[in-house]
């Protein structure tokens, strides 16, 4: 029931009332993107679509807010990313919460949400399609999304999910912003799975000269 249109448009409606719009729109953005990665690397398109809609359900709290909604759902949080880094909270409250609230969405939906902002050592295909939409989105217009968005396709999923998340980590340090700390963890345990997990056309060319 939960992969209907008709459950669709009533989570979509609801969204528009609990964000902004500009996130909204940034919401709409990545069911598009879901919905093509899907389609390119054989995941249900359903299940992409739902995920990311739904995957920034709790992204209108602020710092505390979202602190009291970790406590409200009751899920564990890592002390230091309760103090230092709420923002990363809404992905694993929202799965929390939506699980709760419509206990018809599929488990692996929800787990996609769940690790969408910091990914995991086991990603499934429907996680990376997420991690990837969210990155990737048409409404992303900075440093080398383009240069990403053309490895669709052309990359397998997994090759181009780390690709993403070398770039945002690497993004994340140039902004002098704390990583999270299973950041390093997921990264070593893909970059020792593939062998050239970061593309960088720039390196490239150096190495070449």
């Amino acid at each position: 029931r939960a992969l209907t249109g008709e459950f669709f448009e009533a989570r979509k409606a609801e969204l528009a009332e609990r964000v902004s719009e500009k996130r909204f729109t940034h919401a709409m953005g990545v069911v598009k993107a879901a919905d093509k990665l899907a389609r390119t690397y054989g995941v249900d398109v359903r299940r992409a679509r739902l995920a990311g809609l739904l995957h920034d359900w709790d992204k209108g709290y602020d710092d505390e807010g979202i602190r009291e909604r970790a406590r409200e759902v009751g899920i564990s949080v890592d002390p230091w990313i309760f103090e230092h880094q709420p923002r990363l909270l809404h992905g694993p409250t929202a799965a929390a919460a939506l699980g709760r609230a419509f206990p018809q969405i599929p488990a692996d939906v929800l787990q996609a949400i769940d690790r969408h902002t910091t990914g995991e050592v086991d990603m499934t295909p429907l996680d990376m399609v997420l991690y990837c939409a969210d990155a990737l989105e048409e409404n992303r217009r900075f440093g080398r999304v383009d240069e990403l968005r053309a490895l669709i396709g052309k990359a397998t999923l997994e090759e181009l999910f780390v690709a993403v998340l070398g770039y945002w980590t690497i993004l994340i340090i140039e902004q002098g912003r704390t990583l999270h700390p299973r950041t390093v963890v997921v990264w070593n345990a893909y970059a020792l799975k593939n062998e050239k997990p970061y593309v960088n056309k720039k390196n490239k060319k150096k190495r070449k000269e």
